[in-house]
């Protein structure tokens, strides 16, 4: 079965996406591109914005937060990690190093452009690979965390249900639906796993001290 991509409530959009910015592609190191929009002021200054899961870089806080950037005359650049919104690849529960390693080719290309990253921004899961990437990657000096949860065990029962780890291992994944039944997407043992060992918290411990972060 394949796995869908998330839904993006027409009232959770903001307009038209080309009228916010310019559209830029960027592939990734597993050759997907990545879709992104870039609010740009004439600053070298550039803050990347990342979204949470089942979200995409139109949802409101990613629109409201490049916005008010730009009124203070910083660029400001949003994407779609791979598997959502307009970006290629499949949609996957966990894939917080690999989100990591979207962000680390959108900056990656900024440099190679000869911007200055003012800073990484991420909402939710976002700001979990915000976190895990400023802990790999010593190029960012500034880091916010906007509600991104520290113990990724927790929250996974609401989603999964009861004896999910039981469940999972005897048939290999399971289905999520939504309240009208219908289904959302499919977690395997695999990415169950990637999410239950990915340890922000150690991770955040190993950050720069160079690198100033904040947690919203």
């Amino acid at each position: 079965m394949s796995r869908a991509r998330p839904s993006h409530p027409r009232a959770e959009r903001v307009g038209d996406p080309a009228m916010h910015g310019r559209r830029i592609i960027i592939p990734n190191k597993h050759g997907e591109n990545l879709v992104g929009i870039l609010h740009e002021t004439g600053s070298k200054e550039l803050v990347i914005l990342c979204h949470g899961f089942q979200s995409w870089k139109e949802r409101i806080p990613m629109v409201t937060l490049a916005g008010a950037l730009e009124r203070e005359g910083i660029s400001a650049f949003r994407f779609d990690f791979a598997g959502n919104g307009e970006s290629e690849g499949s949609f996957q529960y966990g894939n917080y190093w690999r989100e990591v390693d979207d962000l680390r080719a959108v900056i990656e290309h900024f440099l190679g452009q000869k911007r200055f990253i003012k800073a990484i921004i991420g909402h939710s899961k976002g700001g979990n690979v915000v976190l895990l990437y400023a802990s790999k990657y010593k190029d960012v000096n500034i880091v916010v965390n906007l509600s991104g949860r520290f113990n990724l065990e927790r929250g996974i029962e609401g989603r999964l249900g009861k004896d999910f780890l039981q469940r999972i291992k005897k048939n290999g994944f399971i289905d999520v639906k939504n309240r009208r039944g219908l289904f959302e997407y499919r977690v395997t043992e695999e990415s169950l796993m990637d999410r239950l060992t990915t340890d922000t918290c150690t991770s955040s411990q190993v950050i720069s001290r160079d690198c100033r972060s904040e947690f919203w």
